[in-house]
């Protein structure tokens, strides 16, 4: 299976940098939240996806809104591509990103999740779209975080991948299951 996962657009939450990590308060995208989707959705205009999900966060459903308009798909949520759970909802994001720091493998808030942990969240949700889908081309709406620890399962050093950076409505390729080469 191939999938795209896409971050998205730009939010309210970003533009004040404040952490949502709790599905049921709604954080929008902004307009330029709008428009970063409509030139993605342009720039992936001519992919064939088979399916497309997005998290539970409204911003990653208009988000997905936005990148199907030039397709026929219906979008699935997954609970599994949420946001990482930081337990440190409504508080400034420097405040998560400097305690991240110190042990981005494991550092976990009280009421929120590890990066390895996410790992294993968003291995769960491959290996099940992979099974079910095994040659379709995915498209997956999600958030910087766990569209890292996607990443950390496929290349790199996971310590270095946590403490990366994806832009809103940048696209990551992957192709699952990696194949192992021995």
């Amino acid at each position: 299976m191939k999938i795209i996962l896409v971050r998205h657009g730009e939010s309210e939450g970003n533009v004040v940098h404040q952490i949502n990590d709790d599905p049921s308060r709604p954080v929008n995208l902004t307009q330029r939240g709008r428009e970063q989707a409509g030139l993605a959705a342009d720039a992936l205009r001519e992919m064939n996806f088979t399916h497309a999900y997005a998290s539970e966060f409204p911003r990653a459903q208009q988000t997905a809104a936005i990148l199907l308009r030039h397709h026929t798909l219906q979008l699935s949520i997954d609970a599994r591509l949420n946001e990482r759970r930081s337990g440190m909802d409504g508080q400034h994001a420097d405040a998560f990103n400097d305690l991240v720091a110190r042990d981005p493998l494991h550092f976990k808030p009280a009421h929120g999740e590890s990066f390895l942990e996410q790992m294993v969240r968003l291995r769960s949700f491959l290996d099940e779209v992979s099974a079910r889908h095994p040659q379709g081309i995915v498209l997956a709406v999600s958030h910087e975080n766990p569209i890292l620890a996607a990443t950390a399962l496929t290349n790199g050093d996971p310590a270095q991948v946590a403490l990366g950076n994806i832009a809103n409505c940048a696209r990551v390729d992957l192709v699952w299951p990696v194949a192992v080469h021995v």
